[in-house]
């Protein structure tokens, strides 16, 4: 069981670690995505950089990130799915390759979702788009919906899946500290949709 655990530990998080944004601004527009708008890696950055088809292919390959080990883990160690899901989780936010200073983890939090609940996945979908359209904030968006589904989650009475979600919600909110104070201070950017 041992060496169960450091597989999923060690391949989860680099599977998560993989910098999709970083790598497709390099290939395709030239662009050090680090460099650009908030600086983070993530798909609403890849956004501001300019090209919406690389940000939605960023966001589809963020999401993919998430599910992929999550059904392999589900499929091999059903037991170590929530060890997987948090390790994807982490790698996205802390990549080794890049200085630990990776995405906000929205992206691959839905992809792990999904793989965890697909009715939970579809609602943050739902609460996330709701909440764009009416405040055009990506960053609150993220934060709200992680946070209800996380209330939601309670009629589940899955004590695991409940930690799990907490956990998410929480580093999100870590994730989205700087976006708080720009909330709070209203200089945060608004998304052109």
């Amino acid at each position: 069981m041992t060496f169960e655990i450091f597989l999923v530990f060690f391949l989860s998080y680099l599977l998560g670690s993989i910098p999709f944004g970083l790598i497709l601004t390099k290939i395709f527009l030239n662009k050090d995505i680090r460099k650009v708008g908030s600086k983070n890696i993530g798909a609403t950055n890849v956004l501001r950089a300019g090209n919406k088809f690389i940000a939605a292919i960023t966001l589809l390959l963020d999401i993919m990130k998430g599910c992929v080990p999550i059904l392999v883990t589900k499929y091999f160690f059903q037991d170590l799915i929530y060890l997987s899901g948090l390790m994807v989780f982490l790698g996205h936010i802390f990549p080794v390759w890049l200085k630990f200073k990776g995405g906000k983890g929205v992206a691959t939090y839905l992809g792990i979702v999904f793989v965890l609940s697909f009715k939970f996945g579809i609602l943050f979908c739902l609460f996330w788009v709701l909440i764009i359209f009416i405040t055009k904030y990506s960053s609150l968006s993220s934060i709200i919906s992680t946070f209800i589904i996380f209330l939601i989650s309670f009629f589940e009475k899955n004590f695991e899946l409940n930690s799990f979600l907490f956990i998410t919600f929480v580093i999100v909110l870590y994730t989205h500290k700087q976006n708080i104070v720009r909330l709070k201070n209203k200089t945060e950017d608004k998304i052109k949709l």
